[in-house]
């Protein structure tokens, strides 16, 4: 936990997938101290053209190398969430040579209720975590 979500263009090699994978993985175990095996991650890949990322008036420039990561997670502070934000984009450009601009994440944040890990519990509530 938490849960990552990618939108990517389709084409990367199963390698270049699993580069990105570990290099997200690293900075959520770094931002938030999660432990390692702490690992959800869920990649959707788009025909070109059938993920739009324009700019929002910042003047960056996006490629068909743009990675659109939601992430859903438990409460965060504001200083976890920009140390994640660094160190994603610090992993992604230098272990898959993925540009900063081409990075956009979004968290959405929801309460231990919010989770089952399975077999119809809600392990953040009963204790099990």
């Amino acid at each position: 936990m938490p849960l990552l979500r990618f939108d990517l263009v389709a084409g990367r090699t199963p390698e270049a997938l699993t580069a990105l994978l570990d290099a997200a993985h690293d900075a959520v175990v770094g931002a938030f101290e999660v432990p390692d095996g702490d690992r959800y991650q869920v990649v959707h890949q788009h025909a070109p053209g059938e993920l739009v990322v324009h700019d929002t008036g910042l003047g960056i420039e996006r490629t068909d190398a743009v990675v659109v990561l939601q992430m859903t997670s438990r409460q965060r502070t504001r200083e976890q969430k920009e140390r994640f934000y660094a160190l994603l984009v610090e992993n992604l450009q230098h272990r898959c040579g993925i540009a900063p601009s081409d990075v956009v994440v979004s968290v959405v944040e929801n309460s231990d209720a919010d989770w089952s890990f399975g077999h119809g519990r809600a392990q953040f509530l009963t204790g099990e975590l």
